[in-house]
């Protein structure tokens, strides 16, 4: 029984990772690269190992795979041990009798077998499932004595000290390393993917999918998210970092820094379109254009971008975004869009999708207002859409 004492001979500390899906179908999973050393033998058709033929179930249970086996000349028979079954039913078992994928005990007399084998073939293309990370050929009569500990221990403190070389000093507790991550990254995504982790903590995810893309040359994005208070200065610190260099970092890629480019967003109050109208909770004038913005265009918001005097929110792909507001009911139920205020807009860019120089003909005013006194033959003038508040923000540009 393991105690968790130093010391003691079984650890406390082995850990397992959960997986799931919603849809079976949906899983791609691309396993580990097989390693050429681990096919020791070859024959005409190439580098193989000897694995089991038999697997663990009852004849009871696999009737169709509980025969006797036969020998290529027809001279000897075997069964399978008790309690266990052939791998193969018969059919598929001669196909792989007649491409030379058996191993016969007395074609391998030295090997002292007392029944047949299967040549699993070396195919570089094919990847290996995966069972577990721990290396098995840590545990030998020729393995040091404590190579399974420093094994374990080693993937646990890498870390800690990833985290350290970052920051120069231990700002969490118990960070996931980098290599675990990115091997998870590398066997169940591609190179387009986004990884979401909802609990980001020290940003490993992020930092092992920057270093996957620059490792393979992948385009994969991520979320993360954190809602403890080191969320800014940790969290995504430890991105800002990676991304430009740690010029003290041993590893030269993180030296150099790993590239890529990322936003970082704290959620505000909420905003309840609904109340906006009646008084109850007015948000400020940034934090409805902040809303109103990313709603109808779904492109990033740019505080810096906001001319309040102007009505000024932002300017996405396709729009110029201008909202009339202001967080005070009374001068909410006097505010609307007026043909003196369509006219001072400011003038029109071209799309950025549009020919440069064509006057910015596929560029629209998209203008968020409690009401407007212009008819549709005024907005068509100003090439303006216009979204009364708070009810038409969802129906914009679908």
């Amino acid at each position: 029984m393991a105690t968790g004492m130093r010391g003691e001979p079984v650890s406390p500390d082995h850990e397992y990772i959960l997986s799931f899906a919603k849809h079976k179908e949906a899983i791609s999973l691309s396993g580990s690269a097989p390693n050429e050393n681990d096919y020791p033998f070859t024959d005409s058709r190439g580098k193989f190992r000897s694995t089991d033929l038999t697997v663990g179930m009852t004849k009871e249970m696999r009737p169709n795979q509980y025969y006797p086996l036969m020998t290529k000349g027809g001279k000897v028979q075997y069964f399978p041990p008790e309690n266990r079954i052939w791998r193969f039913q018969k059919t598929t078992m001669q196909e792989h009798i007649e491409a030379d994928s058996i191993i016969w005990p007395e074609e391998w007399p030295e090997k002292d077998l007392t029944r047949p084998r299967f040549k699993t073939r070396y195919n570089p293309s094919q990847s290996n499932p995966i069972s577990t990370w721990i290396d098995t050929k840590s545990f030998g009569p020729e393995a040091a004595e404590d190579a399974a500990v420093q094994l374990q221990a080693g993937l646990n403190q890498e870390a800690t000290k990833e985290l350290r070389e970052v920051f120069q000093k231990q700002v969490l507790d118990y960070p996931k390393p980098v290599s675990l991550l990115a091997s998870l990254i590398q066997i169940c995504t591609s190179g387009e993917d986004i990884i979401l982790d909802s609990f980001a903590g020290s940003g490993t995810t992020a930092h092992a999918v920057l270093a996957q893309n620059a490792e393979d040359g992948g385009n994969r994005r991520f979320i993360l998210i954190e809602c403890e208070d080191y969320a800014d200065t940790i969290t995504a610190e430890r991105v800002r970092r990676v991304i430009k260099g740690v010029p003290t970092a041993r590893d030269e890629a993180l030296k150099k820094g790993l590239g890529g480019t990322f936003s970082f967003f704290k959620v505000g109050k909420a905003v309840e379109l609904e109340s906006i109208l009646d008084g109850k909770t007015l948000p400020t004038y940034e934090e409805l254009a902040r809303h109103v913005f990313y709603t109808a265009t779904g492109e990033e918001f740019d505080e810096k971008a906001v001319d309040e005097k102007k009505h000024f929110v932002g300017e996405s792909r396709n729009y110029q975004v201008f909202l009339l507001y202001e967080p005070d009911v009374a001068k909410l139920k006097n505010l609307a869009l007026t043909l003196d205020m369509a006219k001072a807009l400011p003038a029109l860019k071209p799309a950025r999708h549009s020919p440069a120089g064509d006057g910015g003909k596929d560029k629209r005013r998209l203008v968020f207002a409690p009401t407007k006194y212009l008819d549709q033959e005024h907005l068509d003038q100003y090439r303006i859409d216009f979204a009364q508040l708070p009810f038409e923000i969802y129906e914009l540009t679908k």
